[in-house]
Order: C-alpha cells, then sequence, then structure tokens
C-alpha cells in the first residue's frame, strides 16, 4: 500500500482508499472560479486545469480533461454496469469516475470527489 497522508479525514479516507463517494453538492470545489491547479490531497500531484473544469451539473467537481500520465484506471461494476474508475497513479487514492458526456474537445466528464482535491490558485 502506498503512503497515506496522516492529516486525511475518515471521510476522505473512505474515499481515497475504499473506494467511497461524497454527497453530491457538498464539495466547495464546485463553485471554485479561479485559475489555478487542482491536486491530489493525499500526495500533492496535479491532476487537473482551472481550465479544464466544468459546470457538469453532476453535483461533484467535473473536468474535461486531466494532466498526462496522472490516473490509472479499472472498470467497476458496482451499480450492475460498468464504469471507469480512476485512482492516482502516485498513491493509488480513488478519485472518481469518468463518463463519455462531457463537452468539447474531449467528450469526457472526469466526475471527481472534491474532498479528494485541494486547489492551488495560479
Amino acid at each position: 500500500m502506498k503512503k497515506i497522508n496522516k492529516e486525511l479525514s475518515e471521510e476522505q479516507k473512505l474515499i481515497l482508499f475504499k473506494e467511497g463517494t461524497e454527497a453530491p453538492g457538498s464539495s466547495e470545489l464546485n463553485y471554485e472560479k479561479k485559475e489555478g491547479s487542482y491536486h491530489c490531497i493525499n500526495c500533492g500531484v496535479k491532476l487537473f486545469e482551472s481550465n479544464t473544469k466544468y459546470e457538469s451539473g453532476s453535483g461533484w467537481p467535473s473536468f474535461f480533461k486531466s494532466l498526462p500520465d496522472v490516473f490509472e484506471t479499472k472498470t467497476d461494476n458496482l451499480l450492475g454496469y460498468p464504469r471507469t474508475e480512476y485512482h492516482c497513479k502516485n498513491c493509488g487514492g480513488h478519485h472518481g469516475h469518468i463518463f463519455d458526456d462531457g463537452p468539447r474537445p474531449t467528450g469526457k466528464r472526469y466526475c471527481n470527489n472534491g474532498i479528494c482535491l485541494f486547489f492551488k490558485e495560479k
């Protein structure tokens, strides 16, 4: 198992390492509009740039593109149908799921648990 940040809350540990999900609409990052970057709360790796974030209406911070080579994926059948789950390649932390209903140019929606991110303003 990779190193776990000792300052994580129990909810963050549940989501990152037991593949939980935060309640929709609960993240302050849903409303973040400043220029900057989003990082893994456990290990600090930069995952997304602010210019790839958009309002998906899903209740979770959503991005149409991640930075290159920061995630590993696997198939999740927990809800009875296949979904693509993504994890931080550096620490293994679960961040969310990728859907094919996002905007151009990628058509992807990285639906991220906001509690698993921190924002760095540029």
